[in-house]
C-alpha cells in the first residue's frame, strides 16, 4: 500500500478566511485528500443597517462603525465574515424587529446561515474537484441540523456524518454530535446516546480495511480535550495567574476509540487543546482552531497502511 496523507482542520466557525484557506491547503500540503471536521458555520448574524446619504452602520463588539461608500461596505462585510460572523444588510425598521422578536431573529439568522453554507458547497465543489482532491465535510455540534442538509448537496464534497466513507485506501467513520456542554448547542447528546450512535457507526465497519475516525468530540482523558475550567459565572479559572485545564472529553467515545483501535483518530470541539496523542495503537489528534484570528490550524498526516508515519501541525 502507498502512503497516504490528509489534511486535517476543524471548527472553523464560519470564518471566511480560513475556509479559503482549507481550500488551497490539501494542495499546498501535498495531501492526498482533505477532511474538514465539524462546527462549519458561524455564530452570529451582524446587522449592517442603512442610514443616511447611503451609508450603513454596524455595532461590532459593542463599537459603531460606519461604512461610508460601497468600498468601506464591501471591506467592513469582509472583516465581520473573517471573524466567522454573518453580516446582514438591513434597514432601521428591520432592525428593529430583529432587536424585539427573537422568533423573527432566528428565522433570518437561520436562511443568512443556510445560504451562506450553500454558497461554501458550491466553491468548495469546483475547487476541490479542479484539484482532484476528494473531500470529508460534516457538521458539528454548534451547526444546526439544517446544515447537515445542505453539505449534503454537494457534488464532489461528501458529507460523511452517520456514515463510513471510502477515502483511498482507508474507510472513514464520522460523527459530529458532542457530548453535553455549558453552552446549550443545537446538537449534544448524553454520554448514553453517544455511546449507541458510535454502536451503529462502527456497525458499518467492514473488516479488512484501515480505519480512520473522524469524531467531532475527543475522547475522554486523552490530552486532546483540555478545556479551560470555567467558574459559575462562566469565566475562565485562572491560578497563578494562568488559566486552569481540565478534561471534558467523552468516555463513549475513549470506549469506541480502544474497542475499535482505528489507525488515526481525529478529532475538534476542544479549540484549546491541540495535540497528537496516543490510545493503545490509534494515534489521536485534534489540531485545535485559532478561527477569530483568521487562522487556519490543521494537521497534515502521512499513513502507510495500518500506521502512522508521520505528522505536522500547521497554521496559515
Amino acid at each position: 500500500m502507498a502512503k497516504f496523507k490528509i489534511y486535517f482542520a476543524t471548527d472553523i466557525h464560519g470564518s471566511e478566511r480560513c475556509f479559503f484557506k482549507f481550500l488551497n491547503a490539501g494542495k499546498s500540503y501535498g495531501a492526498d485528500a482533505v477532511i474538514l471536521g465539524g462546527d462549519v458555520t458561524g455564530k452570529a448574524l451582524v446587522p449592517v443597517v442603512e442610514a443616511a446619504g447611503g451609508s450603513f452602520t454596524v455595532n461590532l463588539f459593542g463599537k459603531a462603525e460606519t461604512a461610508a461608500d460601497p468600498a468601506e461596505l464591501a471591506d467592513l462585510e469582509r472583516r465581520i465574515r473573517t471573524l466567522g460572523f454573518y453580516p446582514y444588510r438591513t434597514t432601521p425598521e428591520e432592525h428593529a424587529r430583529l432587536a424585539d422578536d427573537a422568533d423573527y431573529l432566528s428565522s433570518v439568522f437561520d436562511e443568512v446561515m443556510r445560504k451562506a453554507t450553500q454558497r461554501w458547497v458550491e466553491i468548495a465543489d469546483a475547487r476541490l474537484q479542479e484539484a482532484g482532491l476528494p473531500c470529508l465535510v460534516m457538521p458539528g455540534n454548534d451547526d444546526i441540523p439544517v446544515v447537515k442538509d445542505v453539505l449534503a448537496q454537494g457534488r464532489w464534497l461528501v458529507q460523511g456524518e452517520d456514515h463510513v466513507v471510502e477515502l483511498g485506501p482507508y474507510q472513514v467513520a464520522c460523527l459530529g454530535y458532542s457530548t453535553i456542554t455549558p453552552w446549550n448547542s443545537p446538537r449534544e447528546l448524553s454520554e448514553e446516546q453517544m455511546a449507541e450512535r458510535l454502536a451503529k457507526l462502527i456497525e458499518q465497519i467492514q473488516p479488512g480495511m484501515p480505519v480512520i475516525f473522524n469524531i467531532h468530540n475527543p475522547p475522554a482523558d486523552s490530552g486532546t480535550d483540555l478545556a479551560f475550567k470555567l467558574t459559575e459565572d462562566m469565566r475562565i479559572e485562572t491560578a497563578g495567574g494562568e488559566p486552569v485545564k481540565v478534561p471534558v472529553g467523552s468516555r463513549a467515545v475513549r470506549s469506541a476509540v480502544e474497542t475499535v483501535q482505528p489507525v488515526l483518530a481525529l478529532h475538534g470541539h476542544i479549540h484549546e487543546s491541540r495535540a497528537m496523542t496516543s490510545i493503545g495503537r490509534t494515534k489521536v489528534c485534534n489540531p485545535g482552531s485559532a478561527y477569530p484570528d483568521g487562522v487556519l490550524q490543521g494537521v497534515v498526516v502521512t499513513l502507510d497502511g495500518d500506521k502512522v508515519k508521520g505528522f505536522k501541525f500547521v497554521s496559515g
